[in-house]
């Protein structure tokens, strides 16, 4: 494995952009018109990087009316496509961007709206289809021809990085400074998004069947993201940029390289300069694009009684949800249970939830779990033996139908002794558990609990209005993550034991 900062040697420093300079160039664009970016984010783990956002789990048209009256650069709608298989996804997206049109269209001021699919930072999701979907639906409703797809996967605050077209993942620990290619990751060997290639470009052909070959893809590297060099004027940065994006059409793939916040901020930059020269994009990107594209500032961490400021936290012991079976998940599992003995255990055995007797299994789990939150938190998790069909529609459906009944477990739990706060881990997870299970419909993103990932939504409406709900990624954070957050919501976990 290379050494990132052998693999870097070859690049030119970053260019120092303040966030507020990122903030300024969108805000003259919009000085006419106002522009919201319209986030679908196919899981809810892509609010981590943002703050200060409203968020939606339903999409009709009100909702977006709702969404835009917050008068915010970004609107974050939850599409949890990635628990879809491919009709049903597309058929979402479709509806999303066509009721956001809509809501646009009927605005009392002039309004603008551009689309973003979030995808995953391990390359895992519905793509091209997404992106594709957006942009014939565009098309079909207001006419408008995309020019360019820009793909920027990298998350840096989580370890993903992109460097010369090709997508690694940081080592921590014993194997810090070193760079993992993302496709010898155990995310590569995901059951329904598999894939082969970390080169962005020749995961672009594999993932398109050659419709678009790598020779196609526009790679924009840390030469053209770093030209304006560490004492350079940012604006060299932006139209090298935007020159490179010049020749783009008919959905044209655009990679870029990305280390850094800096170099995100140089490329939103960039972008700005493309479209302001009439070039028409859609993003297919990570987490912490939207924050750099909008030039909002990292938001530091929330503490305790930020979580729970403005309500007055329940005595109750609070609820942890994990679903996610990823290496890192289950290693954080293990890390929250040895350190919080207080707290109650319930493994939700997933080989019962599949079989005949599943509604008398999910009848005394929820009894269990009432019982065990009116003397202290409870961490319900789902067996650690991950089930797989032979096929990726029989694993998604395997993995909806545990879904469902984590979401009911936590519903039946919400409406007879709602808990002091709820965390869900995992993508699939946190997604049911905000829609179905806490039955959000509107919620603002308020920010991270810990530095650039995990985020705190705030419930305005529904029976979970007050409830602090923390969406944790499955495959973000180091071991002692989990139990960090817990600690911090906790009224009951004690401090961990001293080195």
């Amino acid at each position: 494995m290379p050494f990132e900062a052998d693999v870097l040697a070859a690049y030119p420093a970053e260019v120092q952009i303040p966030a507020q300079l990122v903030a300024e160039a969108v805000a003259a664009s919009a000085a006419v018109t106002l522009q919201v970016l319209v986030v679908l984010d196919d899981d809810p783990t892509g609010t981590q990087s943002v703050s200060d956002l409203p968020v939606l789990t339903r999409w009709d048209a009100p909702d977006f009316t709702w969404a835009f009256a917050q008068g915010k650069p970004a609107v974050y709608v939850l599409t949890n496509t990635r628990s879809l298989d491919p009709a049903e996804a597309a058929a979402r997206n479709q509806e999303i961007v066509s009721n956001a049109l809509l809501a646009a269209d009927k605005s009392e001021f002039p309004l603008r709206v551009g689309f973003v699919s979030r995808g995953d930072s391990t390359l895992r999701g519905h793509f091209p289809l997404e992106p594709d979907t957006i942009a014939a639906t565009l098309a079909a409703v207001s006419g408008e021809v995309t020019d360019g797809v820009v793909i920027v996967p990298a998350f840096p605050d989580a370890g993903r990085v992109t460097i010369g077209g090709v997508h690694y993942m940081r080592g921590t620990g014993t194997e810090a400074g070193q760079l993992t290619p993302v496709s010898e990751t155990e995310f590569a060997k995901d059951a329904s998004f598999g894939f082969a290639n970390s080169e962005l470009a020749e995961y672009v052909a594999e993932k398109s069947q050659g419709r678009y070959p790598a020779s196609s893809v526009i790679v924009l590297d840390l030469n053209i993201i770093r030209a304006a060099g560490p004492d350079g004027d940012p604006q060299v940065s932006a139209k090298a940029i935007a020159d490179a994006i010049a020749p783009a059409s008919g959905l044209t793939p655009i990679v870029a390289d990305i280390v850094t916040e800096n170099d995100l901020r140089a490329l939103a930059l960039g972008l700005e300069e493309a479209e302001r020269r009439g070039k028409k994009l859609l993003y297919r990107v990570g987490p912490p694009f939207v924050r750099a594209r909008i030039g909002q500032e990292i938001r530091s961490e929330l503490s305790g009684e930020e979580a729970y400021a403005g309500n007055s936290p329940s005595l109750a012991g609070g609820l942890i949800v994990v679903g996610s079976h990823v290496g890192v998940t289950t290693r954080q599992l293990k890390v929250l249970t040895d350190q919080h003995s207080s707290a109650k255990i319930v493994e939700v055995d997933v080989e019962r939830l599949l079989g005949d007797e599943a509604g008398a299994y999910l009848d005394a789990t929820v009894g269990d779990v009432v019982g065990a939150l009116r003397q202290g938190d409870v961490i319900v998790h789902t067996s650690r033996l991950l089930i797989k069909a032979d096929d990726a529609a029989d694993s998604l459906r395997i993995a909806r139908t545990v879904s469902a009944a984590v979401v009911a477990l936590v519903n039946r739990t919400l409406k007879t002794f709602p808990p002091r706060f709820v965390i869900a881990k995992g993508g699939i997870t946190s997604s049911d558990v905000a829609a179905h299970g806490l039955e959000i419909r509107h919620a603002m993103v308020r920010g991270p609990m810990l530095p650039g990932i995990v985020s705190l939504w705030e419930p305005v409406d529904g029976p979970a209005k007050g409830i602090p709900y923390i969406v944790f990624a499955g495959n973000v954070g180091d071991d002692q993550s989990l139990a960090q957050v817990t600690r911090k919501l906790s009224n009951t976990i004690q401090s961990p034991p001293a080195p």
